[in-house]
């Protein structure tokens, strides 16, 4: 495992690589509230492959445009990712992504899926079903009710206190967190203490669109929620059943907008799967490429 620096339009961007010069490649995308090292176990088991993680913008050490939340558009997190598969030197490549990062990867096969082989997701849903299951106003609204609370202002500092107490218990609600030990935490609270980081994680959330129906006040999907939005590309969904964060009802309907959709479902897991077995994640991964 290599970890580098990649200026991206300018910015140093912390990049870290595994496997072979000329194997196939993939690019790994985490999510909230993580960094490119989160998928350091994964990326390990998979020595076959030319693997490639590297700090999304507001995450570890990257750009981050916080407060201003036009640097936050999906646009410009597309514009980073694009710019880490040009450095793969590979014109296509199979793209991962878990939790905020699978919203990065649904967005980059909906714009570019001449450059995705593959799409793979964690635990992370399409756009349109995860709406779908918050405007219904059922189960997943009072799941989500913490995207609403993250965009409140001063919600920065409240995660900030007490040794990051309360982003801590974001991270571990009702999830297992026995990966989560000593040493990988002191990681964690190193990411998180960085100049302006809490802002720039949060700002993820201020500037989605997504809307959170309240608990049984079902809404109109927005108008974005009504688009044709189709991943064309073989698309692998691994889920870690016991997730409390995004329910099985925010993949209802993924099926009818995937031409080639494939679920395992890892009953024993939760949220954060590819901490918890990330060898059978990395199986999974390399025995579903290979049927492709």
């Amino acid at each position: 495992m290599h970890e580098t620096t990649l200026n991206i339009d300018g910015q140093p961007t912390r990049l870290t690589h595994s496997g072979p010069e000329g194997a196939p490649v993939l690019v790994f995308l985490h999510g909230f509230p993580e960094h490119a090292l989160a998928w350091r176990q994964v990326m390990r088991a998979l020595p076959e492959y030319r693997c490639f993680a590297f700090d999304q913008r507001g995450f570890g050490i990257s750009r981050n445009p916080a407060p201003d939340l036009n640097g936050f558009a999906m646009k410009h997190l597309l514009a980073d990712l694009l710019a880490v598969i040009e450095h793969t030197g590979q014109d296509r490549i199979t793209l991962v992504g878990h939790d905020w990062g699978a919203a990065v990867a649904y967005a980059a096969a909906f714009a570019m899926p001449d450059r995705i082989e593959a799409l793979i997701v964690m635990n992370g849903v399409h756009p349109i079903c995860f709406q779908r299951a918050l405007s219904a106003g059922g189960p997943q609204s009072t799941a989500s009710a913490y995207i609403d609370w993250l965009r409140e202002p001063g919600v920065e500092d409240v995660l900030r206190a007490d040794d990051f107490a309360r982003l801590s218990g974001l991270f571990a609600a009702n999830m297992d967190m026995g990966w989560m030990d000593g040493p990988t935490r002191d990681l964690y609270v190193r990411e998180w203490s960085r100049p302006n980081a809490v802002e720039g994680m949060v700002s993820w959330y201020r500037a989605s669109p997504v809307e959170v129906a309240p608990l049984g006040q079902p809404r109109p999907l927005p108008d974005w929620a009504q688009a044709d939005l189709r991943v064309t590309m073989p698309h692998l969904l691994i889920w870690g059943a016991g997730d409390t964060a995004l329910l099985p009802e925010a993949t209802h309907g993924l099926d009818e907008l995937c031409d080639d959709l494939t679920r395992v479902s890892f009953q024993d897991c939760d949220h954060w799967l590819h901490h918890q077995r990330p060898a059978d994640v990395a199986q999974t991964m390399q025995d579903w490429l290979r049927k492709g």
